[in-house]
């Protein structure tokens, strides 16, 4: 019987995957990925397009098996593992040894994370793949929050005096300076997190901030708050992003319209953060019939210090801010209870206010809040609004949360060199439009300091002595 290929892939789904080519005695030929796994197999049916290694390799396939995954990143995931545990002939990344981004620990008194490509017997621990470097990335500073594992080389971390700006920002515990007596527990952390363990971690993270807080002791809590913070973004990363994606948005925009009675062009979500009163700062996020306007995106330094700390008097001042400079708005939605509803309607009275509550169990009993100031809760937890109006809530934290986590890293730099006798604002500024940021003026030779205009030598000589030990 003689067998079509485009039989074999007759019934090969519109869905992203992975797809398995094999031969006559059952061996294993290829495998591949796809985002749309019929569009991508109906390739194979002209040979003569084909690389030349596929057109060898397409010649003897007589099956061909699929298996559907969630997103394109997953199926690019998957491809990765099967090549690696079934090593097929004719796939080109066994036969020229390139290989997805991936993530090691290595073998060391205090372990780094280090990202690599190549053959995974080079590497010890080795975690992965990533189906892409920033994805990679995303973890490391993940890892870096929540353990605080180094990340430079042997040699850096060998000529290290004093802890880097990592470690002023608390991504690392500076085992090059100082003592490391829950380094190794932080090292198992960190395993149990890259092998998906972050639910009891998160469990036992709550606890930590809990007994923390009834101590009284609100910096360990604040610190603790983020590492679970830190985990559950990026845990939740790749189920969110295909979330928002799968959002029909002109569909529940308009089912919104409905429901508060106007129509919508532009809303603007709003949220604000600080830590006990401290880098206080907000932000609008803006979405319409066809998603996130990013473009529209806003961030706010609270310049009213009489309201610090204060929910109400920071979403009073970002509100109007936005109101008088930023794009116009057809409708506000604000994260929180009746009193931020109050505030923002007092605020922009002219503008329907949509209130989105966290409830008492976060993403479980949220309700919301109508222009008319009745609350609403008939709305389904799977209702595609519902789902939304979620999304929209959650990407106006991110951005402030991120935005807060900025500024706090760079309060915390900058009053590195505070700690320098001498450098007043002008030469502060001259120092960070030099070498682009404090690691830079860290890391800097006592020549590369003596070249910044007029900073002058004795001046550099303090720098460079107040970040290496040496004698000058």
């Amino acid at each position: 019987m003689n067998i079509q290929f485009s039989d074999l892939i007759a019934n090969a789904p519109d869905a992203p995957g992975t797809y398995q080519m094999y031969g006559s005695d059952g061996t294993l030929l290829y495998v591949g990925k796809a985002k749309n796994l019929s569009n991508r197999l109906h390739q194979y049916t002209d040979i003569s397009k084909l690389e030349l290694h596929k057109q060898v390799m397409r010649k003897f396939v007589t099956r061909v098996t699929w298996e559907i995954s969630q997103t394109e990143a997953d199926a690019l995931v998957r491809e990765q593992e099967l090549i690696k545990t079934l090593k097929p002939k004719y796939n080109i990344m066994m036969m020229d040894d390139k290989m997805y981004p991936m993530l090691a620990l290595t073998a060391h008194e205090y372990p780094r994370l280090l990202k690599f490509r190549g053959k995974i017997s080079q590497r010890r621990d080795v975690f992965g793949p990533y189906p892409s470097v920033s994805a990679l990335n995303d973890t490391i500073k993940m890892i870096q929050k929540v353990a605080q594992l180094r990340t430079c080389n042997d040699t850096f971390m060998n000529n290290r005096s004093r802890p880097c700006l990592l470690y002023q920002i608390g991504r690392c515990s500076a085992p090059c300076c100082l003592p490391q007596p829950d380094y190794q527990k932080n090292v198992a952390l960190a395993r149990r997190i890259l092998t998906g363990d972050t639910e009891p971690i998160v469990a036992e993270l709550s606890n930590d901030m809990k007994k923390y807080s009834e101590n009284l002791d609100f910096e360990h809590a604040a610190t603790t708050r983020d590492k679970i913070i830190a985990l559950t973004q990026t845990a939740n990363r790749g189920k969110k992003i295909t979330h928002e994606k799968d959002l029909d948005w002109d569909k529940n925009v308009s089912e919104l319209e409905k429901l508060v009675g106007v129509k919508i062009e532009r809303a603007g979500v709003f949220d604000n953060s600080h830590l006990f009163g401290k880098n206080n700062v907000g932000a609008m996020i803006c979405f319409g019939h066809n998603g996130f306007t990013k473009t529209d995106y806003r961030h706010f330094k609270l310049q009213n210090k009489s309201n610090a700390g204060n929910d109400i008097g920071m979403m009073a001042e970002f509100i109007e801010r936005a109101v008088t400079h930023g794009p116009k708005l057809d409708l506000i939605i604000v994260d929180g209870g009746m009193a931020q509803w109050n505030i923002a309607h007092k605020t922009a009275p002219n503008i329907p206010i949509f209130g989105v509550t966290k409830g008492e169990v976060r993403n479980g009993d949220e309700h919301f809040i109508l222009p008319d100031g009745t609350i609403y809760t008939s709305l389904a937890k799977d209702a595609p609004l519902f789902l939304m109006l979620r999304a929209v809530r959650d990407e106006a934290h991110r951005f402030v949360i991120t935005y807060h986590r900025e500024t706090r890293a760079k309060q915390m730099t900058v009053s590195v060199l505070d700690e320098i006798d001498g450098i007043g604002p002008t030469r502060k500024q001259a120092l960070i439009k030099h070498f682009g940021s404090v690691r830079g003026i860290m890391d800097a030779t006592l020549q590369q300091l003596e070249r910044v205009p007029n900073l002058g030598k004795s001046v550099a000589k303090k720098i460079y002595a107040h970040f290496h030990t040496e004698l000058i």
